[in-house]
């Protein structure tokens, strides 16, 4: 299965989240690809690829037609292995609005390697550009990430409404939500515990019953390249990831 993180702001838990499912996949004994879009190659960093090696990238795939099978490299990590993001991705949208079927470019792309993975994770950039675009149309579901703020609510309704402006460039129906995932929760303060309780009451059985919190460790991983799992395994943040692969999976063989 393929499954994209979006949101239209940054700082939200994408990356993390992508890295560590990942690696919660993996230590469950399925096999994975993580795909880096983002031109920061954040999950490409937080996987232990050092600037030197980022390409050749999706960026090659995307917009020299590359094959996939050229770019895919291990993680070190058994059963995860990645497609690494780059700077050059900075340009992809221009360059691959020129191209025919602009918005399935990367579900072609994938098709080699669909039944090679049990879960092929897209970490998309901020926004919802023609890479988020493609993320979408290639997946056939999309998890939101979500910081219990007090915008946390509206900006949930304003990725809703630009993806329904956006459906005209999918070539059928875009991918389904498989949940809100509420992040860097913080159940210390009094007003999180209310965000949270709101953002399940607008969005009743839309969200993940997992929540992801605050948790220092998984904030240092990504410095050491390292998934929470290697760095510290026994944290908070490794035990939520956990629980979420396991509700993921429960809910997708439901």
């Amino acid at each position: 299965m393929i499954v994209s993180f979006v949101n239209v702001k940054g700082g939200v838990g994408k990356t993390t989240t992508t890295v560590n499912l990942a690696a919660a996949f993996a230590n469950s004994d399925l096999k994975v690809l993580v795909v880096d879009l983002d031109p920061q190659a954040s999950s490409s960093h937080s996987l232990g690829v050092a600037k030197k090696d980022l390409k050749p990238s999706v960026a090659s795939v995307l917009t020299e037609g590359r094959s996939i099978d050229d770019v895919v490299v291990d993680t070190g990590i058994p059963g995860l292995d990645l497609v690494t993001g780059a700077t050059d991705l900075a340009a992809a949208d221009v360059l691959m609005a020129r191209k025919k079927d602009a918005a399935t470019i990367l579900s072609k792309a994938l098709a080699p390697v669909r039944r090679r993975y049990d879960f092929i994770l897209l970490d998309s950039p901020p926004g919802l550009s023609l890479l988020t675009v493609n993320a979408l149309a290639a997946s056939s579901g999309y998890v939101l990430p979500v910081v219990p703020h007090d915008l946390a609510v509206e900006a949930v309704e304003r990725f809703f409404e630009g993806l329904d402006d956006m459906q005209v460039l999918f070539p059928r129906k875009p991918a389904v939500l498989l949940g809100i995932l509420l992040t860097m929760v913080d159940h210390r303060t009094k007003q999180t515990d209310q965000l949270v309780r709101k953002v399940r009451r607008v969005y009743s059985g839309k969200v993940f019953r997992t929540t992801i919190p605050i948790n220092i460790r998984l904030a240092e991983a990504p410095r050491h390249g390292m998934t929470i799992f290697e760095f510290d395994r026994w944290s908070t943040g490794a035990q939520a990831y956990s629980k979420l692969g396991a509700e993921m999976i429960n809910k997708l063989t439901r």
